[in-house]
């Protein structure tokens, strides 16, 4: 059964928060990045994207182009089509 909602929300924002975790010793600004997921109760993944600064939406379509990538070589369908779904709200 297809995740909807809230859960489906809730999934795509978990994804993005083990992203950044993976990124954050190396680029300490992503933190801010982290805490904005955490912090705040988004309704959608535009409204994600809407709360992003300039420099926030570049450094997070950088990390996804690459995540992206490795979801697809290993074949991680579900992940891949969920990150891009927030990869394609930066434009």
């Amino acid at each position: 059964m297809p995740m909807k909602g809230r859960d489906y929300l809730d999934k795509t924002l978990g994804y993005l928060r083990e992203i950044l975790s993976n990124y954050t010793e190396e680029y300490p600004a992503l933190d801010e990045l982290n805490q904005k997921i955490e912090n705040h109760d988004y309704q959608s993944e535009e409204a994600f994207v809407r709360g992003l600064n300039e420099t926030q939406m570049s450094f997070l379509e950088n990390i996804l182009k690459e995540e992206i990538k490795h979801a697809n070589e290993v074949q991680d369908e579900k992940r891949s089509h969920e990150l891009n779904e927030v990869y394609e709200l930066l434009y």
